[in-house]
């Protein structure tokens, strides 16, 4: 991020930590069993959302729990008027038939990834449920889907963006409010 950009924090780097462990209590209180639990990051930050996430949910629940990544970009129903990333691997540790699958996601806005990604994962199978937990709902909401885990809601205007910084992919921790969308660049 450029030094003279301006950014409100959302949640400081001690904060966000909080957040992720109430958030993964949330996860194991709903499972039926902890042992079925699938964590899937959507990327791009959604997937070390993931793994941090199943890393809490692991020293709550005693058990190792599994994280992968799913990439929903070749399910968008707005791939000719949105700009997307290239493409990342989907990366399933287990088969989804049977699991308990959560959608980790960084930031909801108008649904689509989200609805690209449920669309994703039932190509690869038949999980017994499948939850959706983002850090932040921002609002503006295009699809009616709704997260069933949510960190924090932030109502934003359209032109408003929301980064979330997470070691180790970034030196320093917490949720930033930018006045507009980023550089490709940048």
């Amino acid at each position: 991020m450029a030094p003279d950009q301006s950014f409100v924090v959302i949640l400081s780097g001690p904060a966000l930590r909080r957040t992720m462990t109430r958030l993964a209590s949330q996860v194991l209180e709903a499972a039926h069993d902890p042992g079925q639990l699938l964590l899937l990051g959507i990327p791009s930050r959604g997937v070390p959302l993931a793994k941090v996430l199943a890393e809490e949910l692991g020293r709550l629940a005693g058990q190792v729990i599994e994280a992968g990544s799913l990439d929903p970009t070749f399910h968008r129903d707005d791939l000719r008027t949105v700009p997307t990333r290239l493409p990342q691997a989907t990366v399933l540790p287990a088969p989804v038939d049977g699991r308990e699958v959560v959608l980790v996601d960084d930031v909801l806005f108008t649904g689509r990834t989200a609805r690209a990604a449920l669309d994703a994962l039932l190509a690869w199978g038949n999980p017994r449920t499948v939850r959706l937990l983002v850090m932040v709902d921002r609002g503006h909401r295009e699809l009616p889907l709704q997260a069933d885990f949510v960190g924090r809601n932030v109502p934003t205007r359209r032109c408003e963006f929301i980064r979330l910084h997470l070691r180790p992919t970034d030196p320093e921790e917490g949720v930033l409010l930018l006045p507009e969308a980023p550089s490709p660049s940048g």
